[in-house]
């Protein structure tokens, strides 16, 4: 039996049972369809595994969305220093935040015979699951999730609730909320609702702005509201720092007239006065449960479909508490 076989019996495409095989994204219906065929036939799917090993290129592709973002550079390195002591070649492609860049950028990769894929995703459109569900290397989600799909993300409704309720805890009423648009659902959805719903637990809120990742315009979007809030909760550590110099600006004392916190961990939070309290995210940690997440799927191992990491809150000197 082989891939051909499995696919006639089963009435899909040879690359559907590529994926399958690979772990990728398929319906469940499909999944059980396969499943059955697989069984009943005694298909091995180390047999496949053990092909696909023969003939890889001992290549991974890897696409981020910039190359001048903390989180991604950090997660690259994890990536890159795993896969290499695996002897394995990363190849990196930067998008610049162009969605349309990032689609063809799996097919590109697919085309070119990488082992497999890890996309650096903010957000997931019809075009990228078209692409996914089209090309036959396994792809795993780095930063965002979607059914189906092998992904590993930052457990960020978690860390939003344990950051509301940080925030709960003090005497701070007047709170304002800088984050994203809910493009990216990571960031702009779940995390806000976790720093909303924290808050709610001790009967506060938190109004809410939208700005960019940018540290420029964080910094513009601040200078028009600070003034009015006691507290400001930012998305990313790059919007604290762009409210952080939006109260210099304003010459709002940081933190007796005004606490801010931030989310990521940067390095530049500790080197700011005052330093900036913030959720801590393992990026490294992260790229290199991604690396080995998709060596081991190439091998034909199991791994759960959906991964989250964990998170620790630094308390530093941005907060009144």
């Amino acid at each position: 039996m082989n891939i051909h076989d499995i696919a006639k019996i089963a009435g899909v495409s040879k690359s559907t049972v590529s994926r399958y095989l690979n772990g990728g994204s398929i319906s469940e219906k499909t999944r059980i369809k396969i499943d059955k065929v697989v069984k009943e036939t005694g298909f091995s799917p180390n047999q496949f595994a053990q092909s696909l090993k023969a003939k890889r290129t001992q290549m991974v592709g890897v696409i981020v969305p910039r190359l001048n973002s903390f989180a991604s550079n950090e997660t690259l390195l994890g990536v890159e220093t795993y896969l290499r002591q695996q002897h394995y070649q990363t190849i990196i492609v930067n998008t610049d935040l162009d969605i349309t860049r990032e689609v063809n950028a799996l097919y590109s990769l697919a085309k070119n015979k990488v082992d497999g894929i890890l996309l650096f995703a903010t957000q997931i459109t019809d075009h990228h699951i078209q692409a996914i569900d089209s090309i036959t290397v396994p792809v795993i989600l780095v930063g965002q999730s979607y059914e189906n799909i092998h992904s590993i993300v930052q457990n960020d409704y978690q860390a939003g609730y344990e950051i509301g309720k940080y925030f709960g805890k003090t005497n701070i009423n007047n709170i304002a909320y800088l984050g994203v648009g809910e493009y990216d659902k990571a960031v702009g959805v779940h995390r806000k609702k976790g720093v909303l719903d924290g808050l709610k637990l001790y009967q506060k809120t938190a109004t809410d702005y939208t700005t960019s990742f940018k540290l420029s315009d964080a910094h513009q979007k601040a200078k028009q509201f600070i003034s009015k809030y006691d507290a400001v909760i930012c998305a990313t550590d790059n919007i604290a720092l762009g409210v952080l110099k939006a109260a210099y600006d304003l010459s709002i004392k940081v933190p007796s007239q005004l606490s801010i916190s931030g989310f990521g961990g940067y390095e530049t939070t500790s080197i700011v006065t005052p330093t900036i309290t913030t959720v801590a995210y393992p990026y490294q940690e992260t790229g290199n449960c991604a690396a080995k997440s998709l060596l081991q799927l190439l091998d034909g191992q199991d791994i759960p479909l959906l991964q989250r990491m964990d998170f620790t809150i630094i308390e530093k000197e941005s907060v009144d508490i």
